[in-house]
């Protein structure tokens, strides 16, 4: 359970002008601060018409209180919300009187810091509020919505009840065995840890692609120049992002467009035309084109099908996946290619197949890994069990196996926040919003 004795108060619908906002209360004075600021005899659960009033009893704004008494809140603490008109001066003073009677400004996300220690969230869903409040697309918020269901738990809590019965197993012979060289059970636990281990790393290899739904993908759109790049850009994004003329070497910058591939958050970055040019500032464009295509997750270099010969010599991109895609295939009609994707910008013919390719290089194919969203973080702890796990054999002494075991588990209760891991919460919800 949450220890801190304070009572803590933020702003939780956004800054700005709008129709309402609300300003949340959350710990021990929640109540008593919430009835000095709008009169006593607030019921539980219910919204309360009240006039919002500063210490010297100056009416703030009319507006609505409800009250959430804890164990049964968000936090596991008695909360108050007070809403009332989306001023963002009339919002402030009601911060303010909060503060002057004795409530403190929360940090970042410790609300939802207050709730996971009080046992209201295990630590994935405390982070899926996070992805669910950041979401950039539809698909996003559906996988984080299903993690706040607590479906990373239910995934792995298999995993964790066999790792704790092979702990008692090897343990008590620990305790009870006749030596502690070898070990009768060993090969049991060898041949139960190595199916374990199977069964983490296909599970890891399954959750790693929906990772890119929170990250994003940042794809560079690279090539020689007045092949159609920017015209593919505007036609992806749906808008006139880039300049489009017949003249080569338009672009000369890296121009950016946020847009979604079939609900994957996608950076496009289209870029200067790469050729030998004698032009200063269009040289300054060609290397930031190719500092753009090393940076990208995935690089679509683009050609022109009426101009075959006309080509970029591209950076080496290790580790960097290069999509071969042949534009203006209107110019072409019945044309055919060995070697990428026919499209084109002008009729939007083959972009289907372009968003499927991109889809299947993110590891989305088939609906790969759309369960619930997924961090980095999740897959380092998931990498860390297969580890513990991988080490343990049959001619081991039982005392090594158990060790590993230990951290195997020490693994995944890190994975879900279970014990002792402060310096985690303190990176983890330092990313969230005050007010959340």
């Amino acid at each position: 359970m949450n220890a801190d004795p304070d009572t803590i108060v933020a702003l939780a619908t956004p800054s700005g002008v709008g129709g309402i906002g609300v300003i949340r209360l959350s710990g021990p004075q929640a109540v008593a601060l919430a009835e000095a600021i709008a009169g006593g005899g607030i019921r539980s659960r219910r919204a309360t018409h009240r006039r919002l009033r500063a210490t010297d009893g100056t009416v703030i704004d009319d507006g609505i209180v409800m009250v959430f008494p804890g164990p049964h809140s968000y936090t596991g603490e008695d909360v108050v919300e007070l809403q009332g008109h989306g001023s963002p001066v009339l919002l402030q003073q009601l911060v303010e009187t909060a503060r002057g009677l004795g409530a403190r400004l929360a940090r970042p996300g410790e609300f939802t810091e207050r709730a996971y220690l009080n046992g209201r969230l295990d630590l994935a869903q405390a982070e899926a509020v996070a992805d669910l409040i950041h979401a950039r697309t539809a698909a996003a918020a559906r996988l984080a919505r299903n993690s706040l269901d607590g479906a990373l738990a239910r995934e792995i809590e298999p995993v964790a009840a066999e790792i704790r019965e092979l702990r008692v197993l090897i343990e008590a012979e620990i305790d009870f065995g006749e030596t502690d060289l070898e070990s009768a059970v060993a090969p049991e636990v060898a041949d139960r840890v190595a199916a374990l281990v199977a069964g983490v790393e296909a599970l890891r290899a399954r959750l790693h692609p929906a990772r890119v739904y929170s990250t994003g993908m940042r794809l560079a759109l690279v090539g020689a120049p007045n092949v159609g790049k920017s015209s593919l850009m505007n036609r992806l994004a749906d808008a006139e992002v880039a300049i489009v003329t017949d003249r080569p070497g338009t672009t000369r910058d890296l121009l950016r467009a946020n847009i979604a591939i079939d609900g994957i958050p996608v950076e496009l970055v289209d870029t200067a035309g790469m050729h030998d040019s004698a032009d200063e500032v269009e040289r300054i464009g060609i290397e930031r084109a190719r500092d753009a295509a090393a940076g990208a997750d995935l690089v679509l270099e683009i050609r022109d099908m009426a101009r075959p010969d006309a080509r970029a010599a591209l950076p080496d991109l290790p580790g960097i996946p290069v999509l071969r895609v042949w534009n203006k295939a209107d110019l072409m009609p019945g044309a055919s290619v060995a070697d990428g994707l026919l499209v084109s910008a002008v009729t939007g013919s083959g972009l289907d197949r372009l968003r499927a390719a991109i889809r299947e290089q993110a590891g989305l194919a088939d609906g790969a890994g759309e369960r619930f969203s997924v961090r980095t973080r999740h897959l380092e702890g998931l990498e860390n069990v297969a580890t513990a796990l991988g080490r343990i054999r049959a001619e081991q002494p039982p005392d090594l196996i158990a060790e590993d075991l230990r951290l195997a588990e020490r693994a995944l209760d890190g994975l879900l926040g279970r014990g002792d891991h402060e310096a985690l919460l303190g990176a983890i919800f330092a990313g969230f919003c005050i007010g959340k």
